[in-house]
């Protein structure tokens, strides 16, 4: 893989990758920062992909591990002073906050399939799951993201 492949990948999956990290972490400096960790490791790590038609998947496994990494070394409660909205405002705040109330198990499959047009294959694939049990986690996503909204 040469450099202005890499560079084009992430550059056009940039919009996508931050909306999955927002979804995890819910801080724009937290987001930026796993983005570069992301990248960094991915530049590091792009012989270990096979077929470049993954990309998009690889790149978003490696930014999940990397938000997860940077959430567990933060490990504190954070006030609602301190919570940062995020730089592009989300369409409808009210569903927004109905998905912020999704654990990330749930969460993560809903915006990877509905928000980012992932394929549930590429989703599974990215999420190191079975497309089974992918099927099931958005069934009970979309399940409990109603009774958000209804209860709203």
């Amino acid at each position: 893989m040469d450099k202005d492949f890499f560079v084009s990948q992430v550059e056009g999956s940039a919009d996508m990758l931050y909306r999955v990290a927002w979804s995890i972490l819910r801080s724009d400096e937290d987001c930026k920062d796993a983005l570069q960790e992301a990248a960094l490791k991915a530049w590091e790590k792009r012989g270990t992909l096979r077929d470049p038609r993954l990309f998009r998947t690889w790149m978003t496994r490696i930014l999940i591990n990397a938000c997860y990494d940077a959430r567990r070394k933060r490990r504190r409660l954070v006030s609602l002073e301190e919570v940062q909205e995020p730089s592009v405002p989300p369409p409808d705040p009210e569903l927004a906050i109905a998905l912020s109330k999704l654990p990330d198990k749930l969460r993560l499959p809903l915006v990877l399939v509905s928000s980012e047009g992932m394929t549930y294959a590429e989703a599974a694939k990215a999420l190191r799951l079975p497309q089974s049990a992918l099927r099931g986690r958005l069934a009970r996503a979309k399940t409990q993201l109603r009774k958000e909204l209804d209860a709203e």
